[in-house]
């Protein structure tokens, strides 16, 4: 006979649609799988290091799988500050080690992204039962096709660029909107192609100033408005060789709060072309979950407790060719999954503006 399971839950980084679905997915299944209590950890890993969690009931997973956010709170704990101990003379990881083994727990399942999956694996190597979960809008998260809350992301990106389609065309304006993506690009990529944007730049691949003003200026000689995809992390060639820092101020000096901004002003300046920036933001990371993410993080939560019940531990849960899979979380941690140039030309087909490179 099976001993009764104790599981953590702990959502940690950036919220998005379908943490809580993932949540609902995990403790479903295990209450279906075995006998078990599970015990919430509050706030992210702020709570594991701090003591603060909750023992959990089914009620509480009733009635969230729509809902976006996490029922469980979230927060930022970067990996390089981990082992770091700071002014309030804390020792994170001790903590993190003294409350798992307090609760005494058999597993901690941690959602997150890849600082999430870096903070896991320390854990891991610490000596603690861990399963990591992948979550973000991102989907740069290395060995899983799908993170849950990418396809939200994109449906809420997409419909941004659909709207300014019709306010650009009757403006005579180009438009250029800023998604959300500091080192990957697949959510302006995605969102940028089925939006109909007509450049898209992301930061894989450092775009030239001068071919992005000469595709615009072919393309309003026969059209009157343009869109423009642009991920918050985009550089120039010119500032791919710079550190980000430097960036930083070369662009505060041209008083850009970011690469949208600056681009419009060349485009301005240059094209003679009315130019406005819209930066939706967070709004990419909130509401309600697509239902695509509701069955995504659900079958990912299921599969979590499948492990638990094989006690297979260490893992994170990845999506490959649509089958679910165990990986080693050594394997993904610390990697990021980025936008090939070549997988961009094959995607894009006549897209190819997409690189604007060499």
């Amino acid at each position: 006979m099976m001993v009764k399971k104790r599981i953590g839950l702990l959502t940690s980084g950036g919220d998005c649609p379908g943490l809580n679905a993932a949540i609902r997915g995990v403790a479903k299944a295990s209450y279906g799988m075995f006998d078990c209590t599970i015990i919430g950890i509050k706030d992210g890993f702020k709570g594991l290091i701090h003591g603060q969690y909750q023992t959990m009931t089914p009620k509480d997973f009733s009635g969230i799988l729509i809902r976006g956010g996490t029922i469980l709170g979230t927060s930022r704990t970067p990996f390089k500050k981990m082992r770091k101990i700071e002014e309030d003379g804390i020792d994170k990881v001790q903590k993190m080690r003294e409350t798992y083994k307090k609760l005494n727990l058999d597993c901690l399942v941690v959602l997150g992204g890849n600082g999430t999956h870096k903070n896991a694996n320390l854990l891991r190597e610490e000596g603690l039962q861990v399963i990591a979960l992948p979550k973000t809008i991102d989907n740069d998260i290395w060995g899983t096709d799908e993170s849950f809350g990418f396809h939200s992301a994109v449906n809420i990106a997409t419909d941004v660029i659909d709207r300014i389609h019709t306010t650009a065309d009757s403006h005579d304006r180009v438009m250029l909107v800023e998604l959300m993506g500091h080192k990957a690009g697949w959510l302006t990529l995605h969102a940028g192609i089925a939006g109909g944007a007509d450049v898209i730049l992301i930061p894989e691949i450092p775009y030239h100033t001068d071919k992005v003003l000469e595709a615009l200026r072919i393309r309003h000689q026969t059209k009157n408005f343009s869109i423009l995809a642009i991920a918050e992390g985009a550089l120039s060639q010119k500032e791919f060789h710079m550190k980000r820092k430097q960036v930083k101020r070369e662009r505060e000096k041209l008083k850009c709060p970011s690469v949208s901004y600056c681009l419009a002003d060349e485009i301005r300046d240059k094209l003679g072309l009315e130019t406005r920036v819209t930066v939706p933001g967070h709004q990419q990371r909130g509401g309600s979950p697509s239902p695509y993410d509701r069955v995504l993080a659900t079958k990912l939560g299921a599969y979590a407790a499948k492990l638990i019940k094989e006690e297979n531990y260490g893992n994170a849960i990845s999506i490959v060719n649509n089958d679910i899979k165990a990986t080693p979380l050594g394997e993904v941690a610390g990697k990021l999954k980025l936008v090939d140039e070549e997988n961009v030309l094959i995607q894009t087909g006549k897209l190819i503006g997409v690189s604007f490179g060499e």
